[in-house]
């Protein structure tokens, strides 16, 4: 049963019981329902309402917002909880979130253990809370603190939630607590659905608006949060709630969250493989080789996750280097206060910097974040054979590198995988796992068991130049490249770009990394390059010139004085002249324009590496643009909007680009076939190919 009843003398014992997380789906729904007659008929004094497990409620189950509503709705449950003769005690653990802080809110006492999470993430799900919740809030903490709330979906702390009011008390035994709450005061305590939820004035809603459209932007749903509380100022409580649900109906329908709902469900979704049976290797000591900016991020994304870590380098002036910049993390973490000092000493306790190999003796695993050279890298690896036991895998953080060329010298090439992290290691939650020819089932669950440990989100991938991520992303600058060429500038592509939805554009994004990065990897690929697939030079005169971007205070953008960017005409004036210089007619390319050749680049670029069997699903493609790309997670992932499309209709537009360039433009045999079967990229599936 997913709600359970206990009576014990005039107290009632109401426990949510839907594991993992107690969401609220129609089975607690009904069970909420029928606990608050049961309440009433057995003439009790009190109901303290709890969760079983590890949470309170995390909220509805999103599962069910695919179909039509089925009574009983939350709504209905809440308001006959808050009406019930019989008050109701909310003690509250873990997460309660959505649904479930709207049903904390209904209850007439709240308590909850001082680390509870408290909130309404609705909107990072492309809705509104749908039972009460922007209308008995603002009544309950005011209309400022609701603001702070809804529109960005944070939580907060049990302890913060006393303090702003949300709840009465906090305790470390909420149901213990809820049973010595004085009986009479309980009883004349006011439904918060009966308090005045406040006024704010126009110019704090319009700040709240502004707010949302930068961190959220292109979203809709938290500005018709804010409507809906700015409406909870004049509306009745039966009014409010009426719009409430109205609008959380219409937006759960909408694209913005069925796209959010893909991205959430794929999240959770990303795990090892059911074929991947193998013990992991031992992960108490990992060894990080290399102490620049992704090892050091790496190696504190190991000491967060509690790991002993030795961060190994070549000599003692890489080690201080290593070292100081280990410590610029934790200090910053700590001046966050995400750590404290006593956090701060353990991590550094738990890490040794050193250029001697021998020192990682003990590990179980290292991860290479050197130079991106293959010279460099296998010298490092010949090191960790002779160094690490023969049991401990060895793992590559290269970008683009060939795994299986690193493989290939050592006496054991099945200990080795790729662990591709993202910058900044220690915030970036993505992890393409890469497979390598020879790499063994219990290297991939040293990777996947990895991923775990440090909380992110692994993406089997296979070997190719760039992998997943860095394929797609070379293959859309390749197409920005030539639309710039050909007929924009690249402050109006980044723009398009970011009206699409990115929080930058692919030249502010080199500006941010660094020219020189992209510079090095085309001068790793001439040797290969198609020399009938055409090559823009613009990028390499940039770095001629020495426009390295940011770091020099001149790239595709000028950065006076170290601030934010400026446009450059200058640039305008270097790309008409390489133009003029390949006798190049230039045309004008329209923000739509922009954006729809550079995702037909992009989609069609990851259907092939579908095909390839580079990445498992499309799904996976979904996680790696929005997690380690920035396509915007509120259209799903690129793959996602490419279904959007339709196959039909993208295979329609890349055969018509292909009376431009045959070459680039060639259509993907997955869009051919979705498009012939009427398939979706979600639908298609590798083996059902082959076995056609």
């Amino acid at each position: 049963m997913a709600v359970t009843c206990r009576k014990d003398g005039i107290y009632g014992y109401v426990t949510l019981d839907n594991p993992p997380v107690n969401a609220i789906g129609h089975a607690t729904r009904q069970g909420l329902l029928d606990a608050v007659i049961w309440a009433e008929r057995e003439g009790l004094e009190r109901v303290i309402l709890s969760g079983a497990g590890r949470a309170f409620a995390a909220g509805a189950d999103a599962r069910e917002f695919d179909a039509p509503p089925a009574e009983p709705h939350l709504p209905d449950v809440l308001n006959r909880i808050e009406a019930s003769t019989v008050p109701w005690i909310a003690a509250v653990h873990g997460a309660c979130l959505g649904g479930g802080a709207e049903l904390m809110l209904a209850c007439r006492y709240r308590v909850a253990t001082p680390d509870a999470q408290i909130g309404l993430p609705e909107v990072t799900l492309g809705v509104v809370p749908g039972a009460g919740g922007t209308q008995r809030l603002p009544r309950l903490v005011g209309m400022q603190q609701a603001l702070a709330m809804i529109p960005t979906g944070k939580p907060v702390s049990g302890a913060e939630a006393k303090r702003i009011g949300l709840v009465q008390e906090v305790d470390a035994d909420p149901v213990g607590f809820a049973e010595m709450t004085n009986g009479e005061w309980l009883g004349m305590a006011v439904p918060v659905g009966e308090l005045n939820s406040g006024e704010a004035a126009p110019e704090v809603f319009a700040a709240a608006r502004d707010e949302a459209g930068r961190r959220m932007r292109g979203q809709i749903a938290p500005q018709r949060a804010i409507d809906l509380l700015e409406l909870a100022q004049t509306a009745s409580l039966a009014q409010g709630m009426a719009e409430e649900r109205a609008v959380f109906l219409e937006l759960r329908q909408g694209s913005q969250a069925r796209a959010l709902r893909h991205v959430f469900f794929a999240e959770r979704a990303a795990r090892a493989p059911d074929w991947l049976t193998a013990e992991p290797a031992a992960l108490d000591h990992v060894a990080v080789v290399g102490g620049g900016t992704m090892g050091a991020g790496i190696a504190y994304a190991l000491l967060n996750a509690g790991m002993t870590v030795t961060l190994l380098e070549t000599d003692a002036e890489g080690v201080t280097r290593a070292r100081a910049n280990i410590d610029k993390i934790v200090d910053a973490s700590v001046k966050r206060g995400l750590i404290d000092a006593a956090g701060a000493a353990d991590r550094r306790a738990r890490l040794t910097v050193s250029a001697d190999y021998s020192a990682a003796a003990g590990a179980g695993l290292a991860i290479e974040a050197a130079f991106e050279s293959l010279e460099v890298k296998a010298q490092v690896f010949a090191k960790l054979q002779d160094a690490l036991p023969a049991g401990a895998m060895l793992a590559t953080n290269t970008s683009y590198l060939d795994i299986d060329t690193i493989a290939a010298p050592l006496a054991d090439p099945s200990r080795v995988l790729g662990l591709h992290f993202f910058a900044p290691a220690h915030i970036m939650k993505l992890l393409e796992i890469v497979r390598g020819k020879a790499s063994s089932d219990r290297a991939l669950a040293t990777g996947f068991a990895l991923a775990k440990r440090l909380r992110k989100i692994p993406v089997l991938a296979g070997v190719c130049d760039g992998f997943i991520g860095n394929r797609i992303l070379m293959r859309l600058r390749e197409a920005a490249d030539t639309v710039l060429m050909d007929g924009t500038t690249p402050w109006d592509l980044d723009e398009a770009m970011v009206d699409f939805g990115y929080a930058m554009g692919p030249y502010e994004t080199q500006d941010l990394s660094g020219l020189d990065i992209a510079y090095a990897n085309r001068r790793r690929q001439d040797a290969t390059r198609d020399p009938a697939r055409r090559y823009i030079p613009i990028a390499d005169r940039m770095v001629q010139e020495g426009r390295l971007g940011r770091k020099v205070g001149v790239g595709w953008y000028r950065y006076p004085g170290g601030g934010g960017k400026v446009v450059d005409p200058l640039i305008d004036d270097l790309v008409r002249e390489e133009a003029h210089f390949a006798k190049l007619t230039r045309t004008e390319y329209d923000a739509p324009e922009i954006t729809r050749r550079l995702l037909l680049a992009a989609i069609n670029e990851a259907a092939d590496i579908l095909n390839e069997g580079i990445a498992q699903s499309a799904a996976d493609i979904d996680l790696v643009t929005v997690h380690g790309y920035g396509f915007p997670r509120w259209r799903g992932g690129l793959m996602h909007y490419a279904d959007t499309l339709g196959a039909a209709e993208i295979l329609s537009q890349l055969r018509a680009l292909q009376a431009e360039d045959a070459l680039v433009w060639k259509p993907s045999p997955v869009i051919e076939a979705c498009a012939a079967q009427g398939l979706t990229l979600a639908q298609w599936r590798r083996e059902a190919a082959a076995d056609n």
